[in-house]
């Protein structure tokens, strides 16, 4: 039988999965000595409060999404008079009004955050490898990054052993970047002046630009120190300040089991005890947490540099309820709360100072929320916040928050959501793809939309991301908090992403997401090049751009695309859908590189797949294209991707099984698409998953 039917135990009337508690009671309340009785019985209390609450949310959302769509139904084929528009949306409550000038309060929030800017990783919690790697990526070798990627404009490595030529150009490499970022280094090393400051210790001298530590490693002993005049065997950049744990997008976690292996894994980093053994080309390895770096300041006193990013950890957002927890009368606990209640009491550990090594010097908790519709959702979370801490003993305003502007009601009322949690506010951020879904399924009925690759050069994309730094600036985030960008997807093209990635500090974003340990030393480079603060100081002169562009919906009325163009759009989603559909079903992968149509592999998480799919819907809803069109694009696609995962044996083909649950569930995505809660793909995808693990 499937995962939620196993067996419960009650706890103040709350039917919880066995193992679950059990982990709770024994791993989590021992640790931070919290009563489990009146831990329980203060859980459910504070369930039997907010999930009512949650649901009435849900259920704002469906009623404004209904009226949207009978407004736009009334007017279908004609082009949105933006006057009339912002009227309507206003009257329903869509639009808010804005909140009188005012400057957030967060306190007690670390520097990695607030005063340093430099990449930021997002890691599935449930992969122990790869989140202990993410963790670890705080410290990177520029010589291997440049090495092994296409990002320096040199000869790949020739295969068989270390190419010397490929190595030369990586070291001048080198050296152009210190003479660029730091003029005079070489005095730290010849005894000569050295006007920046720097610190030492045995085999390695430290420098510090725009608020980032650039470490050289010096071993004549080494193979490359040796042939180096100045004994240099690397360049150790301060790479992934901070980290996204993530328990949402990137993983696929449907029953108790699941959650109980991602918070596991969130335990362990936060207890600095997580370790993952593993195969790597016939031995085995042991990864775990790295230690502090210590180093000697030139007044000769130690002084330690955290050896690990900044722990976040991303909480599902208001949509989703889960079978690990039943509530009295038999349904599903909102996913959103639970999280919230065990990641923070998880997170009380580094509170106290009680792990191996500290995520948070100010005491503090971060979590990203996601997928908030505007202020009145932002409230209650910072109500259930506020409510967690008062259950754990936290101090007030212990739990700092992310929000997550990637739903078109709150890029349209950041203000007044950055106002709603103006006090816990440490992050603010951008993302394409969730964004784009959610405007699709807004204006699903105003008309069909354009190609999905034209909507990034399309108005309202340019207004939210520069409407998202200018609000964050003039609620006071610069110096406070995060102003993010985000994701570059593929991490195979380095050098494409070095030339376009420089633009999101330059746009005044303090951090940027990357997909890989490696992206982010090569991404730190910008933040060299770069002062984001400056930049910032700069922008917060500009005013607000106005609302109007955000707003304008992306519609193609009266294109008339093609027979090649349609099959080409629709063979690109359905390749994309498929691609990622078929290991989050059938394998439980909820992020991976996937390749897409031109076999360029790329990171895909559910947002690609919300996109690609509303798309679809929409183009079908608006007779774009036919259903037959659309399954004859899905079958062709499916032999696609079959083939490009021809080397995974544990890979289940689409071909020939159009009646298993992924291709079921990739076809559901598109026909069902319209009716689905803001496009979301979960519901349906938990679904298929628990008929698949059943």
């Amino acid at each position: 039988m499937v995962d939620y039917m196993n067996e419960r135990t009650v706890r103040s009337g709350l039917q919880v999965d066995t193992r679950l508690a059990a982990f709770i009671d024994d791993e989590v309340l021992a640790s931070i000595g919290q009563d489990a009785k009146a831990f329980w019985q203060g859980f459910a209390a504070l369930v039997a409060d907010f999930a009512p609450k949650n649901r009435t949310l849900l259920a704002k959302r469906d009623d404004m999404q209904a009226q949207i769509d009978a407004w736009h139904g009334a007017r279908a084929g004609k082009p949105v008079d933006m006057a009339e528009y912002q009227t309507f949306l206003r009257e329903i409550g869509y639009l808010v009004a804005e909140p009188d000038a005012f400057t957030i309060g967060t306190r007690g929030v670390d520097a990695e955050i607030a005063t340093m800017a430099g990449p930021q990783l997002v890691v599935p919690v449930l992969n122990a490898r790869f989140l202990l790697n993410a963790a670890n990526a705080r410290w990177g070798s520029l010589y291997d990054a440049w090495y092994g990627t296409d990002a320096l404009d040199a000869p790949a490595a020739r295969p068989g052993g270390y190419d010397e030529a490929r190595g030369a150009a990586v070291i001048a490499a080198g050296r152009r970047f210190l003479d660029e970022t730091i003029p005079g280094w070489e005095g730290a090393l010849t005894g000569s002046a050295c006007p920046h400051s720097f610190a030492t210790r045995d085999g390695g001298v430290l420098f510090q630009n725009n608020g980032l530590h650039i470490e050289l490693v010096i071993d004549r002993d080494h193979p490359v120190g040796k042939s180096d005049a100045l004994g240099i065997a690397d360049i150790v950049l301060e790479s992934a300040l901070t980290t996204i744990c993530d328990l949402e997008d990137s993983i696929a976690a449907v029953d108790a089991e699941d959650k109980l292996a991602a918070y596991r894994n969130w335990l362990g980093v936060i207890r600095g005890d997580l370790a993952d053994t593993f195969d790597k080309g016939g031995k085995t390895m042991t990864r775990r947490l790295n230690g502090d770096r210590e180093w000697i300041a030139p007044s000769g006193s130690p002084f330690r540099l955290p050896g690990r990013s900044l722990l976040f950890v991303r909480n599902v957002g208001h949509l989703m309820t889960n079978p690990a927890i039943l509530l009295p009368d038999g349904s599903e606990i909102p996913e959103g709360i639970m999280d919230a209640v065990i990641t923070s009491a998880i997170g009380k550990i580094d509170v106290l100072g009680l792990g191996q090594y500290r995520n948070s010097r100010e005491g503090s908790i971060y979590i990203v929320k996601p997928k908030m519709h505007g202020p009145e959702e932002c409230g209650f979370t910072n109500d259930l916040f506020g409510a967690v801490e008062a259950l754990l003993g936290l101090p007030p305003l212990t739990i700092k928050v992310g929000v997550m502007d990637e739903e078109r009601r709150t890029s349209a009322n950041l203000a007044a959501c950055i106002h709603a949690v103006r006090d816990r506010v440490a992050f603010i951020n951008t993302g394409f793809l969730d964004r784009t879904g959610d405007e699709i399924h807004t204006s699903m009925r105003a008309g069909p939309m354009i190609r999905k690759a034209a909507m990034k050069g399309s108005d309202w994309i340019a207004a939210y991301e520069k409407r998202n730094v200018a609000i964050g600036l003039a609620c006071g985030l610069s110096g406070r908090a995060q102003i993010g960008k985000g994701m570059w997807a593929a991490p195979d093209m380095m050098h494409d992403m070095m030339a376009q990635k420089i633009g999101h500090p330059k746009s005044g974003a303090n951090t940027a997401w990357v997909p890989s340990p490696t992206a982010a030393t090569l991404h730190a480079m910008h933040y060299h090049q770069v002062g984001v603060f400056d930049v910032q100081k700069t922008l917060a002169a500009e005013p607000v751009p106005p609302l109007d562009a955000l707003l304008t919906i992306p519609l193609g009325i009266g294109i008339n695309y093609s027979a090649d163009e349609v099959r080409e759009e629709l063979d690109n989603n359905a390749q994309g859908l498929l691609g990622y559909v078929v290991r989050w079903i059938d394998q439980g992968v909820g992020c991976s590189k996937v390749p897409d149509i031109n076999d360029v592999g790329l990171m895909e998480d559910r947002a690609t797949l919300r996109i690609s799919s509303q798309h679809m819907a929409n183009w079908l809803l608006h007779g774009v294209c036919t259903t037959e069109q659309v399954m004859d694009s899905l079958r062709r696609m499916a032999a696609k991707v079959d083939a490009q995962n021809a080397g995974d044996p544990a890979y289940v083909p689409l071909t020939g099984n159009e009646d298993g649950a992924a291709f079921r569930a990739a076809c559901d995505l598109v026909f069902k698409g319209v009716e689905q809660p803001s496009g979301y793909t979960e519901p349906l995808l938990h679904m298929w998953r628990r008929r698949k693990k059943g």
